[in-house]
């Protein structure tokens, strides 16, 4: 048997690999960027109380609703509580709020993990107890109901003079901590149609997913009817074989060109379709830095003088001179925006503005958008 020898066989996959991963680069699955409708998380919200605290809840005197709640809770337990409700004083229950996400298909008797964050002026739920709490959705009908121990992950220590807290002791989490008690119908068997939702609108994305999914079914099925939705004719086949088969398709997504500023934190980000007209940029501030660092003269003993503290003041005046003007020309991509102002020794602040003033003179060929 013959073959290609072995230097010859990596110089030619070496040269396949190059042809093929550009074309591969920048290609993701549907299901990464589009959602089936229906097949969607559904909010749920409840409040209840947390017991067993160690002197870390709820204030009864100033949480009324805690000590109304316990009140309510100890008269379904068979206690009566109502002549003595104003001695009530104790500091290990917590009045909290209860939030869970339904996933889809969810069928009674499953679990889901729930979030509980105070409600109170409780300082710490770490060892506490969530009693029994129905969990409503939007259209006010019990779909869970959750009880469990509380886990926060927090570290919260008091002394005397000093307190150390790590993380949110007044938020923690129970996992697996609700039952599903009931279930959102929604069948995929039966459909004649599937839409997808982009989680990002796009034309020229739902365009190619399109594409996609005819050149797989041999069949004008899918269609593009706005930036956000692609329709899927099923046809007569099996929703849940056909919607796996195409959720592994490949498709390169677009993307406007878009630069996005969060001024809090001095982040920025651009998109690869960022382009620039020709501009000259120039950056520079006049810094004056004054630092005193006062001396003590100490007279040699038997001198007759004094212990004086003599100023010593030093003035720097940085103006900025070895920095220049730089040129950027028309059409120049991200890498050639991002090397030029590093070459002008930019920094983010500094960035944010100038992209600011590069748009407001017309020459940033993009979305900026500021949060």
């Amino acid at each position: 048997m013959t073959g290609i020898p072995f230097p010859k066989a990596k110089i030619a996959l070496a040269l396949l690999l190059l042809l093929v991963a550009p074309a591969a680069f920048g290609q993701v699955r549907i299901k990464d960027i589009a959602d089936v409708e229906g097949v969607r998380d559904n909010q749920l919200v409840g409040y209840g109380l947390v017991v067993g605290l160690n002197g870390t809840g709820d204030r009864l005197r100033n949480a009324i609703f805690t000590r109304q709640s316990l009140v309510g809770m100890l008269e379904r337990l068979g206690v009566n509580t109502r002549d003595n409700e104003t001695r009530l004083d104790t500091r290990n229950v917590a009045a909290v709020m209860v939030t869970a996400n339904l996933p889809a298909f969810s069928r009674p008797g499953s679990r889901i993990d729930i979030a509980v964050s105070a409600l109170g002026d409780a300082t710490d739920l770490q060892g506490g107890t969530l009693i029994v709490t129905p969990l409503l959705a939007a259209d006010g009908e019990v779909y869970a109901v959750a009880q469990g121990a509380i886990a926060t992950g927090a570290i919260a220590a008091r002394g005397a003079g000093a307190s150390v807290t790590r993380g949110v002791p007044t938020s923690g989490r129970i996992t697996s901590g609700a039952i599903v008690e009931r279930e959102i119908p929604f069948q995929l068997a039966g459909r004649n149609q599937l839409r997808l939702a982009l989680r990002n609108p796009d034309f020229t994305t739902a365009r190619r997913i399109a594409a996609a999914i005819n050149r797989t079914a041999r069949s004008e099925i899918a269609v593009a009817s706005d930036p956000r939705t692609v329709s899927v004719a099923l046809a007569g086949r099996d929703p849940v074989g056909f919607m796996t088969d195409i959720e592994q398709l490949r498709i390169e997504p677009d993307q406007a060109a878009r630069v996005v500023i969060e001024e809090a934190s001095g982040t920025i980000v651009m998109g690869a379709g960022v382009r620039v007209s020709t501009v000259a940029i120039a950056q520079g501030n006049l810094t004056i830095r004054v630092t005193e660092t006062p001396q003590v003269s100490q007279p040699n003993a038997l001198s007759g003088g004094q212990t004086v503290v003599v100023p010593r003041t030093q003035i720097e005046v940085d103006d900025q001179r070895e920095r220049r003007m730089g040129v950027l020309p028309a059409s120049v991509t991200l890498q050639d925006l991002v090397r030029g102002l590093n070459s002008l020794g930019v920094g983010p602040r500094d960035l944010i503005t100038i992209l600011r003033t590069i748009k407001a003179a017309g020459a940033l060929q993009a979305e900026l958008e500021l949060r």
